[in-house]
């Protein structure tokens, strides 16, 4: 009991707390894979937490497990060993129409290549999550102009993808990554596809982002886009080689 008669919390209730604030747990992730006769250990037993609001960068050389460990947290793949905590839920072992709901709905993709559908329009290309969740055409096309408002192409959203530069159609991809509000943002060498100037305003737009509240992990090769994240997680040989936690 504290000195003002109030009851201490328990180290469970205290734990709980804790917990609640984490969106991604891993704990002796590993993933191997057979090459012909060969065995490519491409994580060798990873180990951290992601909380809400975070904000971390994924660096490593080639072949150091980064575009393999993006795979694991974005269920695109599953690990060989280990565990997988996604919002407090396992899931390492779920079947591949559960991993299906996952991604739809508690991650938002973005890629270098955009992946937009070259025949929609941006408003269309933005809404698509939703028709997978189920949701009504009105609703998504209400929450997709929403969105595009959001990332300042709401005068654009009638325009097809070869209609727009690089940057309108990045952030058109990363509208559609918000649009099912989800709780991590994955975004793989989101600036590799621009120029640097571009780069920098759709930087920009993921720092604004992420002070409005959004959890980030960018998985990037560049150093200076590295450094707009708080935290960044080096990999070397499948391993974590550095953890450096920054002061924004």
């Amino acid at each position: 009991m504290s000195a003002a008669g109030i009851p201490e919390p328990s180290p469970a209730a205290a734990e709980g707390r804790a917990l609640s604030d984490v969106i991604i747990r891993v704990e002796g992730l590993t993933k191997t894979y057979r090459l012909g006769s060969e065995t490519v250990h491409a994580l060798r037993g990873v180990s951290l937490d992601i909380r809400r609001n975070e904000y971390l960068a994924v660096m490593g050389p080639s072949g150091s497990g980064k575009s393999t460990f993006m795979n694991l947290i974005g269920c695109l793949d599953v690990p060989s060993g280990g565990q997988y905590w996604l919002n407090g839920q396992p899931v390492a072992g779920l079947s591949e129409e559960s991993l299906a709901r996952i991604r739809n709905r508690e991650i938002g993709f973005v890629f270098q290549s955009f992946n937009l559908l070259p025949r929609a329009s941006a408003l269309d290309n933005v809404g698509l999550p939703l028709i997978y969740a189920g949701v009504r055409k009105r609703e998504r096309r209400e929450r997709a102009a929403v969105l595009l408002d959001r990332v300042g192409l709401g005068a654009r959203k009638d325009h097809r993808p070869n209609e727009l530069s690089g940057g309108q159609r990045q952030r058109v991809a990363i509208a559609r990554a918000l649009v099912t509000h989800p709780a991590l943002l994955l975004a793989d060498e989101p600036t590799g596809a621009l120029d640097s100037k571009t780069g920098e305003e759709i930087m920009a737009l993921f720092d604004e982002l992420h002070a409005q509240g959004q959890t980030l992990m960018l998985v990037t090769h560049e150093q200076d886009i590295a450094e707009h994240a708080h935290r960044i997680l080096f990999l070397k040989d499948g391993v974590i080689e550095r953890d450096d936690r920054r002061q924004k």
